[in-house]
């Protein structure tokens, strides 16, 4: 189900990811189990995410969106990896190649920027595509014109959000 278009209206920052550089992009939340819809979030309704969460014994829990101009639903991604391999610019990374960490306690923690950011180097599917490198983005929305459960939102217009939203963190 696609991020909702008034996304980040709605929602609060719960925390931040940040990159050693200084850069960081927000979390934002509460996450969701179900979609606007009504629909069971996507990634809660993978049975092929769920096996991956029960061999790793971890509980699936609502994550949230992260990042603002490029925004992931880490409750809708299924853990395809289309939006890494579509990426001219490798904003993102599988954030569980360099942290294996639940993806929870990825929430205020800070990366190097060395995870993975080819298709099929996820750790499992429990990793996420997280947009470390959103202030790269050329703006080229081809991560969004292949992401099977349209779990990325690109809007230049979210930078003003997330300024207002950094000051409160």
């Amino acid at each position: 189900m696609p991020i909702a278009e008034n996304f980040p209206e709605g929602l609060k920052a719960i925390g931040k990811i940040s990159i050693s550089d200084g850069n960081f992009h927000i979390m934002w939340g509460p996450g969701k189990t179900k979609n606007v819809d009504g629909s069971k979030a996507e990634a809660l309704v993978d049975e092929d995410v769920a096996a991956a969460y029960a061999a790793r014994k971890e509980e699936q829990v609502p994550l949230g969106i992260s990042g603002t101009m490029v925004a992931v639903d880490w409750d809708s991604c299924i853990a395809d990896g289309a939006c890494i391999e579509a990426c001219p610019v490798q904003v993102f990374q599988w954030y569980r190649t360099e942290k294996d960490i639940p993806a929870i306690e990825a929430i205020n923690a800070t990366f190097e920027g060395t995870g993975s950011d080819i298709k099929d180097e996820r750790k499992d599917l429990t990793d996420k595509a997280d947009p470390i490198r959103e202030h790269d983005c050329i703006w080229c929305m081809a991560c969004v014109s292949v992401c099977p459960p349209q779990a990325i939102k690109v809007d230049q217009a979210n930078v003003e959000a997330h300024e207002k939203a950094a000051r409160t963190l």
